[in-house]
């Protein structure tokens, strides 16, 4: 193998790492984790708008009903305008009840063009509008710069428009993390290979990485069958992630497929209560994984663009504008919804079909890193570059 091809291998590594092996020492700055839902979550059935009569007209199939005692399929009260959907009543709603769990409806960037991937790129990279864009530089990458030493991390694929930037970051494949192509000579091989190197620290992070990694799959299949471990995608991924997060990284990046509901969405029960399902439980126990760091973690959970207010001929939503943000953990201020609201009928949409945008999502982002991080303005200023800092009290 020479050098070229050792690269070529590298790449095919679940991760490309600056970052030394992972510590015992577990890291003491905040911790903040993106959950980014592609494919434009239904937010209207999510936080249910229960005093909107406009919202039981424009959805006679697919609304999810007023609370209601005694009715497990009705919408969770949080306060008298909005509900929560029933399938995070045991995942979610406990954070509610203790305070660390809040919403922001209306919430959302200027992109009109209700295209998925033109919305996720104008909302990864978070520039100003009528610029040409730098798709090398994301709003976290840029992030990242700025709270160094700290470590992040990208818990995908490939790294994510919004963590490029400057810093080389780490990402780790949820699906398929033990898929570098390389056997056990092969991998000996490209450590040899980079003995003496200036890469040799990334290549043997790299590889330390992924046998910790792998050593938490072969450990949760171990259990399995003792402990009923759930197996569901992001349940039992988002664990992983608060092991990595706890040890070593400050900052990470999780996207989640699967929210384009065009078709039989449902309400109450159905396709998205059983994503909302699986969501609120993987959050959860990402929470109670992370124990006693949960108190100084934040997980905010956004998408590209809401879904219209009417349902569709398909008993399922088309895409919007304005969606719902969630903010989580220990040290949020929660129990509440946040940012500036308006009352749901046909005269307050955006262009008559919409959630408005009332909370732009930089400048929220710009108040919550401001606050987590200590930011300056001028560290905040080469994050989101002339956007004002929002604060809504979240921490």
């Amino acid at each position: 193998m020479n050098r070229r091809d050792a690269l070529l291998a590298l790449a095919a590594l679940p991760a490309s790492f600056t970052t030394t092996r992972l510590l015992a020492t577990e890291p003491t700055q905040p911790r903040c984790l993106v959950v980014f839902l592609r494919g434009a979550y239904d937010a209207t059935n999510l936080l249910v708008p229960i005093a909107s009569s406009h919202y039981y007209e424009m959805r006679p199939r697919i609304a999810v009903p007023r609370p209601a005692a005694g009715n497990a399929l009705s919408a969770i009260e949080l306060d008298a305008s909005w509900g929560l959907h029933p399938a995070l009543r045991d995942s979610i709603y406990p954070m509610w009840l203790r305070g660390e769990a809040l919403f922001i409806p209306f919430a959302g960037c200027n992109d009109l063009s209700r295209s998925h991937f033109e919305t996720q790129d104008t909302l990864e990279l978070g520039q100003n509008e009528g610029q040409a864009r730098n798709f090398q530089s994301g709003f976290m990458g840029r992030l990242a710069r700025e709270i160094a030493p700290a470590e992040p991390i990208a818990f995908t694929d490939q790294v994510p428009l919004a963590l490029r930037g400057e810093r080389i970051v780490p990402n780790q494949s949820l699906r398929n993390p033990s898929g570098n192509g390389l056997n056990e000579r092969e991998s000996g091989l490209l450590k040899r290979l980079y003995a003496g190197h200036p890469l040799e620290p990334a290549v043997r992070a790299g590889f330390d990485l992924r046998a910790d990694v792998l050593a938490d799959m072969r450990a949760e299949r171990e259990g399995a069958s003792r402990q009923a471990v759930s197996a569901q995608g992001f349940e039992r991924e988002a664990r992983r992630i608060a092991r990595l997060m706890r040890r070593q990284f400050q900052l990470g990046f999780v996207d989640v497929g699967g929210w384009d509901t065009h078709v039989g969405q449902g309400g109450a029960e159905g396709y998205l209560a059983n994503r909302l399902g699986e969501l609120g439980r993987g959050l959860a126990g990402y929470a109670e994984e992370l124990g006693p760091a949960w108190q100084d973690t934040v997980v905010v959970v956004v998408s590209e663009f809401g879904r219209t207010f009417r349902e569709n001929g398909n008993q399922g939503t088309d895409h919007g504008h304005g969606t719902v943000y969630w903010v989580l953990g220990g040290a949020v201020r929660g129990g509440r919804i946040a940012g500036p609201q308006v009352v749901l009928g046909a005269d307050t949409l955006f262009q008559a079909r919409d959630y408005p945008v009332l909370t732009e999502y930089r400048t929220l982002f710009a108040g919550l890193f401001k606050r987590l991080y200590g930011l300056s303005s001028s560290a905040l200023d080469r994050v989101f570059e002339g956007v004002p800092a929002l604060e809504l009290g979240i921490l």
